[in-house]
């Protein structure tokens, strides 16, 4: 198991939709009818019925501080205000029952919207954080609880059926996400334990109050195994089952465990070192815009470092990235290290002939786009994005403004039939196919609890029609580069190498290995590359680059 999670931040992006929201292929998790997460009208009514001092006007989470400075001397520094501050009610001369303190009253709001809501938590947790004046190591110790709390969703609810004696999925909805908050406290952070109990009856009354005896029971039973002993009595042996013991014990569901394993060739020492990887806090990569910032001059300016590998990359020791001014003013964004070098290894391919018409089949929300865009302007050539969703192609307009970049509101795959999108036209093509995103679970924890095996089929559909409307926009000896943020074998090589055999013209598979950065270590025996956390400390991007013959 791993030892406490450090506080996480807001990432790039937003909740995905484009091609699956706009044509109906959207997987059965991002409907708001699924009644996984319990009845909606239920976890409405209880919030409703909650005490007085949770609902006063302009403080939706919550009015006093749990008991005073008591209890918040067993907090991290930053968690240890006045426990009157928000709000002083007396009824007969005797103070009102203290509510939740107000970090975790925010980090249990962001886990029931994403639970009740479908919600993002890199969406719904900056807003709720603004709104409730959360900042410094208040704002840390709530971000820690929403994502870790998040990510060992899986594990917890394995402890918390264990010790209710009753499955997870019985226990009602707002209960159940306290449950899991104070069981994350418990095993996973440095809270006392009796602190962790005592705080999280409190919410659960809060929210559910007629359960705060059985809260109470259950966390004191969680507080009697560390996280290790826990998994030592609920995993299956490593020996006869090493995928259900490594789901259990890092948090993952079975089928991910064994889809990163097929794609480490079985080695299930690199697929726990994966794992491991996936449940730790992911640090903030910028990309230096080429042509109007420099990375180690951007990196000086905010206080941070330049990447490993990207000549773009500069982390980011924390804080907001959205408040820098370069962000501000465009001379950098917010991308992973890795979607920047599979893109610029696009552009590092060697092409004959001309090499001015650059597309970007996929390109929203634009962080590709941004960074194409950029390159495209150091060397005279213009990039058309596309992007189908009208949002995200909003964004895309914004994420490169000032740059030689078009925007097209349209579907990819009508190349040839778009009078935009003409084939055989474009000298350099990327296809960033939407994909079930399992790269990037340490970024959205909750995206590994919804994704299912059945979101695959239209997925890969999809990815192989954008492929091949992607090659065939590509003029002869164009170039295209297939991306995906996902490991899977399914998304990864079966779906480029159909498509390459299904398209109806010859393709070439170009060695990606030598258009990323030398040294790079753990590259495999190409053609095609796939970066992963725990080897390159990036997303787990695929990158396959065709040549059409």
């Amino acid at each position: 198991m791993t030892g406490p999670q450090r506080p996480d931040r807001p990432v790039e992006g937003e909740r995905p939709g484009g091609y699956a929201r706009e044509h109906g292929d959207r997987p059965a998790f991002e409907r708001r009818g699924d009644d996984r997460f319990g009845d909606r009208e239920r976890g409405a009514r209880q919030r409703s019925d909650r005490p007085a001092a949770d609902r006063r006007a302009g403080d939706r989470f919550g009015g006093d501080r749990e008991r005073g400075d008591r209890r918040g001397g067993d907090r991290p520094g930053g968690d240890r205000r006045g426990g009157d501050r928000f709000g002083g009610d007396r009824r007969g001369g005797r103070p009102a029952r203290p509510a939740v303190d107000l970090p975790r009253q925010v980090a249990y709001e962001a886990i029931a919207a994403v639970h009740r809501d479908d919600a993002y938590a890199n969406l719904v947790l900056p807003a709720m954080l603004r709104e409730a004046g959360l900042t410094g190591r208040d704002a840390a110790f709530a971000t820690e609880l929403t994502y870790g709390t998040l990510r060992h969703t899986g594990t917890l609810d394995a402890i918390v059926t264990d010790a209710a004696g009753r499955d997870v999925q019985r226990i009602d909805p707002p209960v159940r996400d306290a449950l899991r908050l104070g069981a994350y406290q418990i095993l996973h952070t440095r809270v006392p334990a009796h602190a962790a109990v005592s705080s999280t009856v409190d919410l659960v009354r809060s929210v559910g109050p007629g359960a705060t005896g059985f809260a109470n029971a259950v966390l004191r039973e969680i507080t009697s195994r560390d996280a290790d002993a826990w998994v030592a009595k609920l995993a299956p042996a490593q020996e006869t089952d090493p995928i259900g013991h490594l789901a259990l014990a890092y948090s993952h569901p079975q089928w991910i465990v064994r889809s990163f394993a097929e794609a480490l060739g079985g080695d299930m020492g690199e697929t726990t070192r994966l794992l491991i990887e996936d449940n730790e806090r992911p640090p903030v990569h910028l990309c230096a815009r080429p042509g109007l910032a420099d990375p180690v001059a951007l990196a000086d300016e905010v206080g941070g470092a330049p990447g490993a590998f990207s000549p773009y990359a500069v982390y980011l020791p924390g804080g907001a990235p959205g408040d820098l001014p370069a962000v501000a003013d465009g001379r950098a964004h917010v991308q992973d290290e890795g979607s920047q070098l599979v893109a610029d290894a696009l552009v590092a391919a060697p092409l004959d002939g001309p090499d001015g018409r650059w597309l970007d089949l996929c390109a929203g929300p634009g962080g590709k786009s941004g960074l194409l865009g950029a390159l495209a302007a150091t060397r005279g050539a213009r990039l058309t994005a596309v992007e189908v969703a009208e949002h995200r192609a909003r964004l895309v307009a914004q994420a490169t403004r000032g740059l030689p970049v078009t925007v097209v509101h349209t579907d990819g795959r009508t190349v040839g039939s778009d009078p935009k999108l003409p084939e055989e036209h474009f000298d350099r093509v990327l296809v960033d196919a939407p994909c079930t995103g399992l790269g990037a679970l340490r970024r959205r924890p909750e995206s590994r609890w919804r994704r299912q095996p059945s979101d695959l089929p239209p997925l890969t559909r999809l990815q192989r029609e954008l492929l091949t409307a992607g090659l065939r926009a590509a003029r002869p000896g164009g170039l295209v580069a297939y991306v995906t943020c996902s490991p899977h074998v399914v998304e990864t090589h079966v779906t480029v190498t159909e498509a390459a055999r299904r398209c109806g013209f010859d393709v070439d598979f170009v060695d990606a290995r030598p258009l990323l950065p030398a040294g790079m270590p753990g590259l495999g025996d190409g053609p095609t590359v796939q970066l992963w956390p725990h080897r390159h400390g990036t997303d787990a991007m695929f990158l396959a680059v065709l040549r059409r013959v």
